[in-house]
């Protein structure tokens, strides 16, 4: 593998490791090979790659829910954040993409939705399993109104703004949700998640600013040359303030940070 250069030429599809495209592939193919994906293949509604499922149906009628406490709180937590992404670029993608979007920017856009879908349906198919003796403490299916937010998916600028922010979002949630995670194994998946939403976030970000520095940007990356983590209670009241979440819950009993021994 090639050492990393400063700047990368995204438009330059002549070299296989140059294509904006190729980077996003391989980086969700990397998590894809692991046992992750024959974990969620097993769920008969699992098809990334294939045609476009349909959206989970909501109950029409919910109770308010709590993501609950411990490590089955931050499950649910992640759930929702996957849930949020997934929808939203599968509107973008049923919408038939952007007026004028170029088909390297149509397949990024496939890509993008094919990792979100194998994240939801990971988080669906382990939470399943965590609760399989009390279901009732599984998140539900959520509904989101992303018209409702003014979110104009017919509009380039529009879904690159909104994919920015949710996959930025997505980068702080997870790491601010990191130390709070008991099971070892737990946290090796999240990590492995939020490498491949970081890596979503820098391809948006030189979607949007070509040939700059925006995807390592000084408002992402602090002067540890590290990624921002958020608190989960940050999140949610983020997340909430959008307005697209149209199922309402709560995160009342998340664990705090794990103690250091």
């Amino acid at each position: 593998m090639k050492k990393p250069v400063v700047k990368v030429d995204f438009q330059d599809n002549k070299g296989p490791g140059n294509s904006r495209r190729r980077f996003i592939k391989m980086s969700g193919l990397a998590f894809a090979g692991s046992t992750l994906l024959y974990a969620c293949s097993e769920d008969d509604d699992f098809n990334p790659g294939g045609e476009m499922e349909p959206e989970p149906t909501p109950d029409p009628d919910p109770e308010v829910f709590d993501l609950g406490s411990g490590d089955l709180g931050i499950l649910n937590y992640a759930y929702a954040l996957e849930q949020l992404e997934a929808a939203f670029y599968t509107a973008v993608r049923t919408g038939d993409y952007y007026a004028g979007a170029p088909d390297e920017e149509k397949e990024l856009f496939d890509d993008l939705y094919n990792h979100e879908v194998i994240h939801r349906e990971f988080f669906r198919t382990a939470i399943a399993a965590a609760t399989a003796d009390s279901p009732e403490a599984m998140l539900p299916d959520l509904e989101f109104d992303l018209e409702g937010a003014n979110i104009d998916i017919n509009s380039r600028d529009s879904v690159l703004a909104t994919a920015k922010l949710l996959e930025d979002t997505g980068v702080s949630a997870y790491n601010g949700a990191g130390d709070r995670i008991a099971d070892s194994t737990y946290l090796v998946i999240a990590g492995k998640i939020v490498s491949v939403e970081a890596r979503h976030a820098s391809a948006i970000r030189s979607l949007i600013n070509p040939d700059s520095t925006d995807f390592a940007g000084d408002d992402v990356i602090d002067e540890n040359g590290l990624d921002p983590a958020a608190d989960p209670a940050d999140i949610y009241s983020a997340v909430v303030g959008l307005d697209v979440v149209a199922t309402p819950f709560t995160a009342n009993n998340l664990p705090a940070p794990q103690q250091e021994s």
